[in-house]
C-alpha cells in the first residue's frame, strides 16, 4: 500500500523542455484524491522548483540539492546539510584535476567560473535565477550545499564520477544527476537519504513509499523505497535497479507510471 510518491523532477516529472504536462498534473491530483501524498526531490536549488510547486499544490517538504536542503512549499528552511570545508576544498581540487567546469551552490548564491560556460544558460533558464561569476570560490566553500562538475565529454564524466567517489570516500555523496553533471553533496544528502528523511518527517515507512527517476543518482532512492519506477529513457543500469519501467518522460512516462503502477489502472499502455 503506497502512502507517499516521491518523484525526481528533470527527466521524470517534467519533459526535456521542462514542461509539466496536464496529464502529469491530473495524475498528482488523483493521488491526493485517493489519500496518497506527493513529494519532489531534485539536484536543483529549492527556488528552482517553484514552477511545479504551485500547479501540483505540493504540501510536503521539498528536497532540493538532492536532499542537501529541505524546505516548506513557501521555501522557508526546514534543514540544510553543508559540505565540511575540507571536503569542499578536496572536491573542487578533484574536479579541477579532471579539467571540468566547477559550480558551487552556497546559501542563495550559484557561483560559476564563466557565465558563458557549458550548460550555464540552460541551467539559468531551468532554475529561473542567474549565476554569479567567480574566479575563486573563497568563503563560499564554508557553506557549500552542492558542488557540481560540468562537462560535455560524457566518458570523462563517467571517469570523473568514479575517481571523485574514490577520492572522497564516505565524506561526501557524488553521483551524476545528468550525463554531463556530477553532483557532490554532504554524505547524507543523496536521494536515498531523501527517502529516509521523508519517512522520518512524515511518519511513513519506506516500504510504503514509491519513487520515480531516470538518472544514476535516483538508484539510491530506488533501493530505499518499497516501489521504484524508472523512466523509459533511463540507462540499463537505472532500469535494472527499478521495480518497473515506464515510458519516456517525453511520452508521459511520469503520468503513465502513476496511473498504472500506483493507481492500478492496468489499461494504461506504456
Amino acid at each position: 500500500m503506497i502512502s507517499l510518491v516521491l518523484a525526481d523532477v528533470d527527466g521524470t516529472l517534467v519533459t526535456k523542455e521542462k514542461i509539466l504536462t496536464d496529464r502529469a498534473v491530473r495524475a498528482v491530483h488523483e493521488l491526493k484524491r485517493r489519500g496518497i501524498r506527493f513529494a519532489i526531490t531534485s539536484g536543483r536549488p529549492p527556488k528552482g522548483m517553484q514552477m511545479v510547486i504551485g500547479p501540483l499544490d505540493i504540501a510536503e517538504p521539498i528536497a532540493g540539492f538532492n536532499g542537501g536542503m529541505f524546505v516548506k512549499p513557501d521555501l522557508s528552511l526546514i534543514e540544510a546539510k553543508t559540505l565540511p570545508r575540507d571536503v569542499a576544498d578536496r572536491t573542487v581540487a578533484a574536479l579541477q584535476q579532471h579539467k571540468v567546469d566547477v559550480w558551487v551552490y552556497s546559501g542563495e548564491d550559484w557561483l560559476v567560473p564563466d557565465v558563458e560556460g557549458p550548460h550555464v544558460a540552460r541551467e539559468e533558464w531551468t532554475v529561473k535565477f542567474p549565476p554569479k561569476q567567480a574566479s575563486e570560490f573563497g568563503h563560499a566553500l564554508d557553506t557549500a550545499v552542492k558542488i557540481v562538475g560540468v562537462s560535455d565529454d560524457l566518458d570523462l564524466m563517467v571517469r570523473c564520477e568514479h575517481d571523485v567517489q574514490r577520492a572522497l570516500g564516505d565524506s561526501a555523496s557524488a553521483a551524476r544527476s545528468q550525463p554531463y553533471y556530477l553532483d557532490v553533496t554532504h554524505p547524507d544528502a543523496n536521494k536515498g537519504g531523501v527517502v529516509e528523511s521523508l519517512s522520518r518527517m512524515l511518519g511513513i515507512a519506506p516500504d510504503s513509499i514509491a519513487t520515480l527517476g531516470d538518472q544514476p543518482n535516483d538508484v539510491l532512492m530506488f533501493r530505499k523505497s518499497g516501489l521504484s519506477i524508472a523512466m523509459g529513457q533511463a540507462s540499463d543500469e537505472v532500469k535494472q535497479a527499478a521495480t518497473h519501467v515506464s515510458a519516456s518522460s517525453e511520452d508521459e512516462g511520469f503520468a503513465k507510471a502513476i496511473e498504472r503502477f500506483v493507481l492500478g489502472d492496468e489499461g494504461v499502455v506504456l
